[in-house]
């Protein structure tokens, strides 16, 4: 498989290529690749984190492919409607309070912390919340908002970006001023300006009416920390959870020399399978580096053992496991039979989502 192959793979697996969010002419496709994944910008702009091949259930969109392929065991709904509010946060829910980690606590504090106040919408994926940006998807029937957070310092070049989309109309969205873009019709944009360090996109999905999206768009309220916290579906892996789901995952993984799993705090908060990706991401990189360090030094002990262990990944549990929802494991087996076979690509650096 060339690397133009392995690259369609990739594409093939990732929602947010131009025929799953929308057809995006030139200037927004190079924004898009340079957020995603270039290494090297063009523009003097931040990347987000590097998105990795997702679930299949967010590429194929029938019923039947996201009831056979759900990211989740099971999405939650909100708990109920949220009540109503005078200020910019909601209480969180009474009763028995939940205890959260420090690190969850500090991931929620840190991102804005949006939720939809309606009826049906239920949060399906959730994975980022690391160094100012993350991802939140909400689905009601046909319809998904995905919210996408980042720091500040890039809105400007996103800004200057959608103004090649269509000319912005002027939005509130609770507290936080906007600004919405039309792509085309059903299919809409809102830019929220930067507050506290980050700004916020929300962007369409599925069968929406200027109607219907301006309605929600009344609906988006934003939380207080333990109410935003208990609106996740059980299943996600916040920070406190990390160095346990982490341990349970690699109880069959080979680690690398030096390989410290305390490094996995900082993922962040993530979905089973977006963690899936990134703890399999970050071992696959520190057995590639080491594969190269002893190829090059000439460690023919050391070569042999990280040949071993990437050969080994065909049987890791996690990869069979999350081999059923999307083609992460497609993907890091492909560059792991590359190094066994003794002829890595030069970006498999890339392909692996290695820092």
């Amino acid at each position: 498989m060339t690397d133009k192959h392995l690259d369609q793979m990739v594409r093939d697996a990732d929602p947010y290529r131009p025929d799953v969010i929308g057809h995006l002419d030139g200037a927004q496709q190079a924004l898009l690749e340079e957020i995603m994944s270039v290494p090297t910008l063009h523009r003097v702009l931040e990347p987000p984190q590097a998105r990795p091949p997702a679930p299949r259930s967010m590429v194929r969109r029938t019923a039947g492919a996201l009831a056979a392929a759900a990211i989740l065991a099971g999405v939650l709904a909100l708990p109920a409607v949220l009540p109503e509010h005078q200020d910019d946060s909601l209480a969180a829910p009474t009763g028995t309070p939940i205890a959260y980690s420090a690190a969850a606590l500090k991931a929620a504090e840190d991102n804005p912390r949006l939720l939809i106040n309606r009826p049906g919408w239920k949060v399906t994926t959730v994975y980022g919340f690391a160094k100012q940006q993350g991802t939140i998807r909400f689905r009601n029937g046909r319809q998904e908002l995905e919210m996408n957070w980042y720091p500040a310092g890039p809105y400007d070049g996103f800004y200057a970006d959608r103004l090649t989309v269509s000319k912005p109309e002027p939005v509130t969205v609770d507290s936080f001023p906007g600004d919405l873009f039309i792509y085309n019709v059903g299919d809409f944009e809102v830019l929220l300006r930067p507050r506290d360090g980050v700004f916020v996109g929300l962007r369409t999905g599925g069968n929406w009416t200027r109607d219907t999206f301006d309605q929600v768009l009344t609906d988006v309220v934003r939380v207080d920390v333990r109410t935003w916290l208990a609106a996740l579906p059980p299943e996600i892996v916040t920070p406190g959870r990390v160095a346990a789901e982490a341990a349970r995952m690699l109880a069959d993984v080979p680690l690398p020399p030096k390989f410290d799993t305390a490094t996995l705090d900082g993922i962040g908060a993530n979905d089973p399978y977006q963690f899936g990706t990134a703890v399999t991401g970050r071992v696959g990189c520190a057995w590639a580096a080491e594969w190269v360090r002893a190829k090059r030094t000439g460690d023919d002990a050391a070569l042999q053992r990280a040949t071993e262990a990437l050969r080994s990944s065909h049987q890791w549990r996690v990869l069979h496991q999350m081999n059923e929802k999307g083609d992460w494991p497609e993907v890091f087996w492909k560059i792991a039979d590359e190094f066994v076979a003794g002829n890595p690509r030069a970006t498999y650096a890339q392909g692996l989502g290695c820092d």
